[in-house]
């Protein structure tokens, strides 16, 4: 049962336009934390189990756009140390080690910086700090869907501005300004899950510069590793209605250890605070935090495990062209593929060969995301298609 909201919370967000109802349904959204999986949003994901549910044994999952491996050799012996202190709560030096790795990773200010356990509650928290049933939310689409379910749940205007072939399929700033000139945030995944594709660091500015006061944009870094190109993190100085997310969920391999971040000047922080944000944000695992800041400081697997990706992901490009099957250009450890037809059976096959692949979105109904694997991974999937090259025709 979630527990409701304090009373000066809900004046807060009744005097924002949300209603009892909508401010019910926020009190769930916050309740539950990191675990987002059970949200009506999240039902019925091609890339996520029922509860309870289990893959095949020894399956190779392309579907949810985790890395192949495990966390960093380099910062298993930190973890293992933080785990046999597994009794004991942070006691502030974890969580604030983290922050200073961060901040000398990204060469900011420490104080631009606030831990989370993952990424999934503070991009959630963006959409209930920032939205509200007058100032909505601009998105790409297609996307990575948490902000629409959000603002869906809770009845906030949403408008999606399509990724088109002539722009690269990167996000379109002017067109999603034009959608909502008063929308409360607007979000972009760069790279963009599931395309895989950047918007430049220049289009993010103008389109910093040029939102409503008061809004703010949303920038999901969570591939941005993978790309190695620039940062939204260097117009912090410039743009104080910038909030910049990561995780360490991907790259770093750490999705079942749940770590994020948020960087924003503190005036914003404070305003995704202003609920329970700070029990969350000191509510870390100690063996997480301490694998995450050891993994900041080694460049050299960082590097590794890019370059690891870009040519895996190479492989599978080549494989896919073999057989007549277009991708979308990526910069991140996924494909767009578009079968030119519906992508049921072929995943059925792809399953019946022991491989796992990603669900499609509704605005590309032909195509699936799928993940870059291992080499041996791809090397299974470059089998799986030529066993089932008959169907791809």
């Amino acid at each position: 049962m979630v527990a409701p909201l304090p009373t000066h919370t809900q004046q807060e967000l009744q005097e924002r336009g949300f209603s009892r109802r909508q401010i019910g349904r926020i009190a769930l959204v916050l309740g539950a934390g990191t675990v987002m999986a059970g949200m009506p949003w999240h039902r019925g994901r091609a890339d996520t189990l029922p509860v309870g549910g289990t893959y095949p044994a020894n399956s190779i999952l392309l579907n949810g756009n985790e890395f192949w491996t495990g966390p960093f050799p380099s910062a298993l012996p930190d973890g293992q140390k933080a785990l046999l202190n597994g009794n004991r709560y942070l006691t502030g030096q974890e969580r604030q080690a983290l922050i200073e790795a961060a901040a000398a990773y990204d060469h900011i200010a420490p104080e631009l910086i606030t831990p989370w356990p993952g990424s999934s509650d503070p991009l959630c928290r963006t959409v209930i700090s920032f939205c509200s049933p007058t100032r909505g939310l601009v998105t790409c689409d297609p996307t990575y869907e948490t902000v629409w379910g959000v603002a869906e749940w809770l009845q906030i205007p949403l408008a999606k501005v399509p990724l088109r072939p002539e722009n690269g399929y990167q996000a379109d700033v002017r067109a999603m300004l034009k959608a909502n000139p008063q929308a409360g945030m607007y979000y972009i995944c760069s790279p963009n899950n599931p395309t895989g594709t950047v918007t430049p660091i220049k289009d993010i500015a103008w389109l910093a510069r040029h939102i409503p006061q008061n809004a703010v944009l949303v920038v999901d870094e969570a591939y941005l590793h993978f790309s190695g190109g620039p940062s939204a993190v260097s117009l912090l100085g410039s743009c104080r209605n910038l909030i910049v997310l990561r995780t360490f969920s991907k790259l770093f391999g750490m999705a079942g250890l749940r770590l994020g971040l948020s960087m924003a000047h503190p005036d914003l922080q404070d305003r995704m605070m202003r609920y329970d944000g700070i029990y969350q944000t000191t509510m870390l695992s100690v063996p997480a935090t301490a694998i995450g800041t050891a993994s900041l400081k080694d460049p050299t697997e960082i590097q590794k495990r890019r370059t690891e990706t870009r040519n895996n992901r190479k492989i599978m490009q080549n494989c896919l062209s073999h057989y007549g099957i277009r991708t979308i250009p990526s910069e991140a450890n996924m494909l767009m593929v578009d079968w030119r037809k519906a992508p049921g059976p072929i995943t059925t096959a792809f399953a019946q060969n022991g491989i796992i692949i990603g669900r499609s979105w509704d605005i590309w109904p032909t195509c699936s995301r799928i993940t870059v694997g291992s080499a041996s991974d791809v090397q299974a999937f470059c089998k799986a298609m030529e066993n089932m090259s008959t169907l791809l025709k």
